[in-house]
């Protein structure tokens, strides 16, 4: 028997999906107005300009770069974390429980305090000064407003991290020993273990909340506000700036950029769905 449709979710998904499609229906119209001298009507020329813009083209490589670095060490740190806390015999409610509490943190909350303590004149540096470890606070490594994002990226390991620890926790816990113990019985390393028995096994959730992350991470504003540089900067800061600009010429353009930026993000959730529908019904059978 087909399952139904809750019709008592219909007047909130006309409010979500006609809010949405209002508010891309008017970006999107106004992304192809021609402004400027004599011209008048619709024109993609703003969407020209986007693709041989230098500035776009240095904001999505470093976009990218931040968003894949952030989910791969936050992978390995959030798998490596679950199979440290699987392994725990005593103790481990406390230890769960401590790895929730940056998921209560914002995003906004660590990057200022990134800023407090890891920028040049921050409490880390002024200590390394205080002890003689750098002759200027001026020296200190540049962990915040660098080229290359390395203080988002730490910002964001901080927080998913976590995440990505708890997911993939949940997931051991539901695994049946049964498999390990045969692979073990079998003279398998723990390393092959993990490799061929364990990731497999995990892979499909971990790799749909990895995904996930990527996305976020993708969009996101706040922490690429904060703690990094004007340029290159990120592209949801860029898509802001030109937003915010006090030229009513520019913000087709703004529009034309925000859309773009929100056609990559719509393909990452795409794949994601697809990730996450087609791992569905496929996971091994699981003893509670």
């Amino acid at each position: 028997m087909r399952a139904g449709y809750d019709l008592r979710l219909v007047p909130v998904m006309l409010v979500v999906v006609g809010l949405f499609g209002l508010g891309l229906g008017a970006a999107l119209l106004e992304s192809v107005e021609a402004m400027g001298g004599d011209a008048a009507g619709s024109t993609l020329d703003h969407y020209r300009a986007i693709a041989i813009d230098r500035e776009f083209h240095a904001a999505l490589g470093l976009t990218i770069w931040v968003a894949a670095a952030s989910t791969a060490i936050s992978l390995v740190g959030g798998v490596g974390a679950a199979l440290v806390l699987r392994r725990l015999t005593r103790g481990r409610p406390v230890a769960y429980a401590f790895l929730q509490i940056p998921l209560a943190v914002p995003h906004l909350a660590i990057a200022v305090g990134l800023l407090t303590f890891a920028s040049p004149g921050g409490w880390v540096s002024r200590l390394a000064f205080t002890v003689g470890l750098i002759s200027a606070p001026a020296e200190f490594p540049a962990l915040v407003y660098d080229s290359y994002g390395m203080g988002i990226i730490l910002a964001y390991v901080m927080k998913e991290v976590p995440f990505l620890a708890v997911v993939a926790t949940a997931l051991l816990l539901r695994l049946d020993d049964d498999h390990t113990a045969v692979a073990r019985t079998l003279g398998a390393s723990r390393w092959q273990r993990f490799r061929h028995v364990t990731w497999p096994m995990i892979a499909p959730g971990v790799g749909s909340a990895a995904l996930l992350v990527f996305a976020f991470v993708f969009a996101a504003f706040d922490t690429p506000y904060v703690l990094g540089r004007p340029y290159p900067a990120m592209l949801s800061v860029v898509a802001q700036r030109r937003f915010l600009s006090l030229e009513l010429a520019d913000r087709p353009g703004a529009m034309a950029f925000a859309l773009v930026m929100t056609m990559l993000a719509g393909t990452l959730v795409w794949a994601y769905m697809r990730l996450s529908g087609g791992s569905a019904g496929r996971e091994r059978p699981v003893i509670y």
